[in-house]
């Protein structure tokens, strides 16, 4: 097939939607990506690339269209909004005059915002390529869980936009069956809402016991290790409030792996509560890297803020965590806690509950080695299962050939 992803994130940014295009390269398909300038998270264009281009690129048999666009900058507000406009301005009309080959299918990886399904759609009116949208952020409920809207004319209109979109795609993929009833709510056929869940990328494929090639806190102890965006969905105020409680347990410590927008607020809190001994900052690293890192902890920690949305999320997360081997304590609630609970390998406290979370990584801590070994080689099993990358792209294969 020849195969149109639109993203407007794709590499040099890291993101799992990096991994799909060369996947499906592998399985004999022509992929063709259309994406924007990168500038995530730093706010600003990376070193090669300007408002001149390049606007076409070929890595490694992919064709890479990319779309004019206004950096996010480095805080939210009018630089981000323009961000999200004007690629999904844009990225309309580079669909239809810089992507004419005839395209069997258009998939679009939707995260925030929902808009940026308006160029698949384009596709989809003036040339009948079916739609398939891979709903990673449901709107408007995206709005209200992170407080950036809640109600009002502004939330209707942004309603309204949103099961517009939904309607029209020729299938909406969901990584939650949590989905599946507020979009059939939102006037979405029942026929066109298919369950295709998030995969873990390939370095993941084997486990990784790799453990000198990265530089790990060197402390006696139990590690708890965090890995990914230290943002206001994470629940990182239940986390500091856990790692207080826990505070006299000199014994554990906790390693943040990471960068975001609360990392500042968060390494400051610590600092003032007398934490710097037992909570560890280190850099972002190359997702290709995160494997070594865990290699190194006891366990991993994952969580969500206590939102609506949230309890029918499930995060990309979870099911890199699963891959890991290790044992994961977490903080979720709803589906994401059901399929930590039923794959054996984690302990897991409701979001928001920080007594719970600091039991839980309490309890944890005392286990025996090989209760934790056991711990972890259930979630992994658990993910060959159901999560597993291969198993998942060829799922998705026979979803886009129908």
């Amino acid at each position: 097939m020849k195969i149109l992803v639109i993203s407007q994130y794709f590499w040099p940014e890291n993101f799992r939607v990096n991994d799909l295009p060369a996947g499906l390269r592998d399985r004999g398909h022509e992929v063709t990506v259309l994406t924007g300038l990168p500038n995530y998270p730093e706010g600003k264009l990376y070193k090669g690339y300007s408002y001149l281009g390049p606007y076409t690129e070929s890595l490694d048999g992919i064709r890479v269209v990319r779309v004019p666009m206004v950096p996010r900058g480095k805080k939210k507000g009018i630089r981000l909004a323009l961000n999200f406009f004007t690629f999904s301005f844009f990225a309309c009309f580079v669909a239809l005059f810089r992507c004419r080959e005839k395209y069997d299918a258009v998939f679009v990886w939707c995260l925030s915002p929902v808009t940026v399904s308006f160029s698949g759609l384009c596709l989809k009116w003036f040339r009948r390529i079916p739609v398939y949208n891979w709903v990673a952020d449901l709107w408007p409920d995206t709005l209200s869980a992170t407080g950036v809207l809640r109600k009002g004319m502004i939330m209707g209109a942004i309603s309204r936009m949103s099961s517009f979109i939904y309607k029209q795609c020729d299938v909406n993929l969901i990584a939650s069956e949590g989905y599946r009833s507020r979009l059939v709510d939102m006037g979405v056929r029942p026929d066109r809402i298919v369950y295709w869940p998030q995969w873990a990328e390939s370095i993941y494929g084997k486990e990784v016991t790799n453990k000198n090639t990265v530089s790990f806190p060197d402390v006696d102890g139990f590690r708890v290790l965090y890995a990914g965006n230290i943002g206001a969905s994470q629940g990182f105020d239940t986390i500091l409030e856990a790692a207080t409680l826990l505070k006299n347990e000199k014994s554990i410590h906790w390693v943040i792996l990471g960068d975001g927008v609360l990392k500042k607020w968060f390494s400051e809190e610590i600092h003032a509560r007398g934490l710097a001994t037992q909570v560890h900052f280190l850099d972002p690293c190359p997702v290709d890297q995160v494997p070594d890192y865990a290699a190194n902890a006891d366990a991993l920690l994952a969580s969500l803020r206590k939102a609506p949305l949230f309890a029918i999320t499930v995060p990309g997360k979870m099911q890199s965590c699963l891959a890991l081997g290790k044992p994961i304590v977490g903080a979720f609630d709803g589906e994401a806690a059901q399929i930590l609970e039923s794959s054996g390998a984690s302990f897991v406290a409701p979001s928001g509950d920080a007594q719970g979370l600091a039991d839980a990584v309490l309890r944890m801590s005392r286990l025996p080695q090989a209760e934790l070994d056991r711990m972890g080689g259930a979630g992994r099993q658990h993910f060959l299962d159901n999560f597993e990358r291969e198993l998942l792209f060829g799922k998705l294969e026979k979803i886009l050939a129908t």
